[in-house]
């Protein structure tokens, strides 16, 4: 009997042994095949990045306010610009409207719009200030703002200093004349006398064609110098003037002058030449072609612009003086660059980057050096060659370097999202979440992540700064719980047709960082509303 138990172990002693080696074995030939496993699924771990786009990092797994976990944010996620070319459905090309344009040499015109004021042309204004004493006699021009015409009579002037003077050159040339047999003495003395006393009118800036005689004494008569206005008319009939006192002022309007305020970023732009037109609000259907003659040395420390001067013609007399104006002035450059159109470029304030449409689908991102804007176009120092095309639309979802890489990464259906998405576990340890989250990597690797995000919700209200209050349910996409919040309208007219309390859905998308905005919104027919939806 002992000898069988005896055998009876031994057989099960073997037995044992074989089924060990075969488990053994297999457990080492699993093994064999986990570092490669675990070569596609282990990845960097760079940092925890804020679940609502804020500019908030983590070196280790933390939840916001809301009690939504930090996103996972893994080395490799999105390549680097340079060699990174990223292949979009074609479905999704039509769906977000990508558009391109190619790289052209053109000449850069930009736009100028400041502000002005129409002035008086200072080379056009004239005085009349006699340079002698004497008395109005008579006014022919008595009012101010009176239009006058070259050589019209402005007044007469009495001043026996002046009858004197041109007696004494009248005596002077009769005495010359009656000299004419005497000798060389005389004459010289009497032609002295007559010069000095031709001088002394000359410099009076009298003619003799301006001395009338007329009751027994000689009067001169004033005329204007030039076709205009009169701005100022001190000339009192009978009044005693001075030697140089002003008695009327008179400006040519058929030119005036524009100065414009230019801010001191700008003024690099405008050159004396440059093209200008001129809209005041008397006349609004109606512009006045300028140009620029002056540039002002100087630049106002309080506002911070310079004044440009420009000379705009005014036969008709539209334009007066202190009316305020409104500016265009165009600046060309009169070399042709290489440029792209201005919504072709993404600037995030540290770099500019392009997309480049290398076939259907195919998209590679380029950094490139940016020069001179104008108004449709902006000046391409490298980046790009001419001819290539540049998507000019829907880069309005990636108008910063941090949702670049995001919404780039989204697109494509090669490589995963820069951010996966965090675990669905309620209240993990960060330990325990960590964990959770590298196991997700090589599925999320694989699966593209969401450019634009569904919700189901109810319309609260529609506020009076154009954004709308949304009770929405969780949006897993995002992994974010049911909440109200306020958002941006892409389009005030989403809203329109929608009543308040109404079921909705809708679909969202980061603009830039921490900004959600609503890009479609319906209501949900024969769905129940947000609140009922929570009840049941």
């Amino acid at each position: 009997m002992i000898r069988i138990v005896k055998v009876s172990l031994g057989v099960l002693l073997v037995s044992g042994m074989t089924a060990g080696g075969y488990w053994l074995g297999s457990r080492k030939s699993e093994g064999g095949g986990q570092p490669a496993a675990a070569t596609e699924v282990a990845r960097k771990v760079l940092y925890y990045r804020n679940p609502m786009g804020l500019p908030d990092t983590s070196p280790i797994p933390k939840r916001d306010a809301m009690g939504m976990d930090y996103v996972l944010v893994y080395e490799g996620g999105v390549k680097e610009q340079g060699g990174k070319v990223l292949d979009i459905g074609l479905d999704k090309v039509q769906k977000l409207g990508v558009t391109s344009a190619a790289a052209t040499l053109r000449e850069i015109n930009k736009t100028l719009r400041v502000t002005g004021r129409i002035e008086i042309d200072e080379r056009r204004t004239y005085t009349i200030a006699p340079k002698f004493e004497g008395w109005v006699d008579r006014l022919y021009v008595n009012t101010t703002g009176q239009t006058v015409a070259k050589g019209q009579p402005l007044f007469d002037v009495y001043s026996p200093e002046l009858v004197s003077a041109q007696r004494e050159n009248t005596l002077a040339t009769q005495g010359l004349a009656a000299l004419q047999g005497a000798d060389d003495d005389a004459k010289k003395s009497m032609q002295r006398l007559a010069d000095a006393s031709a001088t002394r009118l000359k410099n009076w800036d009298i003619t003799d064609a301006q001395i009338q005689s007329g009751n027994g004494r000689s009067e001169v008569t004033f005329r204007a110098p030039v076709t205009g206005i009169v701005l100022e008319k001190k000339a009192i009939q009978g009044m005693r003037f001075m030697p140089g006192e002003v008695l009327y002022q008179i400006a040519d309007l058929s030119s005036v002058w524009v100065i414009a305020e230019v801010p001191e970023q700008n003024i690099a732009q405008v050159q004396p030449g440059s093209r200008a037109q001129v809209v005041v609000d008397a006349y609004p259907d109606r512009a006045f072609d300028g140009k620029v003659n002056f540039i002002y040395p100087t630049l106002d420390s309080a506002t911070r612009t310079v004044q440009v001067r420009m000379e705009v013609q005014n036969p008709q007399g539209l334009l007066k003086p202190a009316m305020f104006a409104r500016v265009e002035m165009y600046a060309v450059n009169q070399d042709k660059v290489l440029t792209v159109p201005t919504s072709a470029v993404i600037d995030s304030g540290i770099r500019q980057v392009v997309l480049v449409r290398l076939a259907e689908g195919r998209f590679e991102p380029r950094t490139v050096v940016i020069g001179s804007r104008g108004d449709d176009y902006v000046e391409v120092l490298s980046g790009v060659a001419e001819g290539e095309q540049v998507v000019t639309s829907a880069n309005f979802l990636i108008d910063a370097e941090s949702n670049l890489k995001a919404a780039l990464g989204g697109m494509s259906h090669v490589h995963g999202g820069s951010a996966p998405q965090e675990s669905e576990q309620s209240n993990p340890s960060p330990s325990a979440a960590h964990a959770g989250q590298e196991q997700q990597g090589a599925a999320e690797h694989a699966k593209p992540a969401v450019v634009g995000h569904q919700g189901l919700g109810t319309l609260d209200s529609i506020n009076a700064d154009g954004t709308v209050s949304i009770t929405h349910g969780p949006i897993k996409t995002l992994g974010w719980p049911g909440m109200t919040m306020d958002f941006t309208l892409a389009n005030p007219t989403l809203a329109s047709g929608i009543k308040i309390g109404s079921a909705i859905t809708f679909e969202l998308v980061e603009r830039k960082p921490g900004e959600w905005v609503v890009t479609r919104m319906q209501a949900k027919s024969g769905e129940p509303s947000q609140s009922q939806h929570e009840g049941h």
